[in-house]
């Protein structure tokens, strides 16, 4: 095989099975939502991604190229570790995140977003606990669409992400052909009461 290589076609990890791999590629979040753009595996070696439309690459997923394929590695990132005291707190500053579009990444104990310290600030107005911590960035894709490039909302970053700002004065999580939708099992109830939603804002 030559010292370049050219990937047509994304697959998913349960479509690797009896495929070769070739060599191996770490990218991290934002690297892995693209069409076409020239990369370097790490074995060194020069890889055009050549693909229809932007698609979304998980870590374990593949590129298909001549003789096999290259598996998709997720690249650890200087995130920031937020913890609550319990699940209702946890929630709680997970609705103000949202409502920021701010991307998350969502766990059982805790929630991961890219480092912010204005966000940070909030979070920890809420009572929560902030650590700064390296591992790899799978934030939520929504409900409508799946993971594309990461917007933020209503404040400037440093990080590697953008804004997308309409003329009404806030920016908007946008979706795009080839998202890869984020698969979970949700139970709704139907149950009688008074509202009286969170109105805390710090």
């Amino acid at each position: 095989m030559t010292d370049s290589l050219r990937a047509s076609a994304a697959l998913k990890a349960d479509k690797l099975a009896g495929r070769p791999i070739v060599d191996t590629i770490t990218l991290d979040r934002q690297s892995r939502y693209r069409r076409r753009v020239l990369l370097t595996t790490d074995g060194g070696r020069e890889l055009l991604l050549d693909l229809p439309e932007a698609t979304y690459l998980a870590d374990g997923d593949g590129l298909a190229v001549e003789g096999g394929a290259v598996l998709v590695k997720a690249a650890a990132e200087d995130l920031l570790e937020i913890h609550a005291h319990d699940a209702l707190a946890l929630a709680t500053i997970a609705w103000h995140l949202g409502n920021r579009h701010t991307p998350a990444e969502i766990t059982r104990g805790a929630i991961y977003i890219q480092p912010d310290h204005v966000l940070a600030e909030l979070v920890e107005q809420l009572g929560a606990h902030v650590h700064r911590v390296r591992r790899p960035f799978e934030p939520e894709g929504g409900a409508y669409g799946g993971k594309g490039p990461l917007h933020s909302g209503h404040h400037h970053h440093g990080g590697g992400h953008h804004d997308h700002t309409h003329d009404h004065g806030h920016s908007h999580d946008h979706t795009h052909d080839g998202d890869r939708p984020q698969k979970r099992d949700v139970k709704l109830t139907v149950v009688q009461g008074t509202f009286r939603p969170d109105k805390r804002e710090p």
